[in-house]
């Protein structure tokens, strides 16, 4: 099970949100390459980053904090915020990013990410931002009617490298993961899923990892990491056990 850390960006800055809410954002590095760098000393090979503005905007936004990141570490680059059509996709694949995560188009253009995964085999990921067991998009802005499951399962033969499932009530709340739907939805898949939202200390770890048989394969964690209260030697070898 891989341990992502997590880079969300607001104005160009470190940033993680209170459930979602933009106007409750604690700042947490002014500089998102120089976050990146200490995340890759410590030992992280994958970096999770989610471009805030984008997703409102609908485009990038963050640009040039996301090229510096790119550019001054190794780290495999998960993108996620705003992305929305082929050449955006594309762009970004082109500037080393790893992986692109489609969140609101899944929804909006299931179709865009067929063919992206067909052009892109293994790159591109769905994101699923759940509130109350429902999909919002546009940056939790706009909630949608459709079950988070029902989504998933649209994309069970698209080659879609993984399903990132977010339930929106824990994220930056550090008040556990939600397991149990986390769980249910990886037994319904066979698309591999990360878990986010609400890790706050290594106990929430280990529940996840009890469930992994269920078809999680990471989990993504971001205050916890930024305010010391998950330690990431211990954090990584607990995951990395069979």
């Amino acid at each position: 099970m891989i341990l992502y850390p997590a880079i969300d960006l607001k104005e160009g800055r470190c940033v993680r949100l209170f459930q979602g809410d933009m106007e409750r954002a604690t700042v947490f590095n002014d500089n998102p390459a120089e976050q990146a760098r200490a995340f890759e000393a410590i030992g992280f090979e994958w970096l999770h980053m989610v471009d805030l503005d984008g997703a409102f905007a609908g485009r990038s936004v963050n640009t040039e904090a996301i090229e510096a990141v790119l550019a001054e570490t190794g780290l495999s680059v998960q993108l996620g915020g705003g992305i929305r059509s082929l050449d955006h996709i594309a762009h970004w694949l082109d500037r080393r990013v790893a992986r692109v995560v489609l969140g609101t188009v899944a929804l909006r253009d299931p179709d865009l990410v067929r063919e992206a995964c067909r052009n892109y085999p293994g790159r591109i990921a769905v994101g699923i931002d759940a509130r109350h067991g429902q999909v919002a998009v546009s940056g939790w802005a706009e909630q949608s009617t459709v079950a988070a499951l029902d989504l998933a399962l649209r994309f069970e033969d698209a080659g879609v490298a993984a399903i990132i499932y977010t339930d929106i009530s824990r994220d930056g709340t550090m008040e556990g993961p939600n397991v149990e739907a986390t769980a249910t939805l990886a037994e319904a898949l066979t698309t591999p899923v990360i878990a986010s939202g609400g890790v706050s200390r290594i106990e929430d770890l280990a529940a996840l990892k009890a469930v992994e048989g269920s078809g999680i394969a990471g989990v993504i964690s971001g205050r916890a990491l930024y305010d010391g209260s998950l330690d990431p030697a211990e954090a990584r070898a607990l995951l990395a056990t069979a």
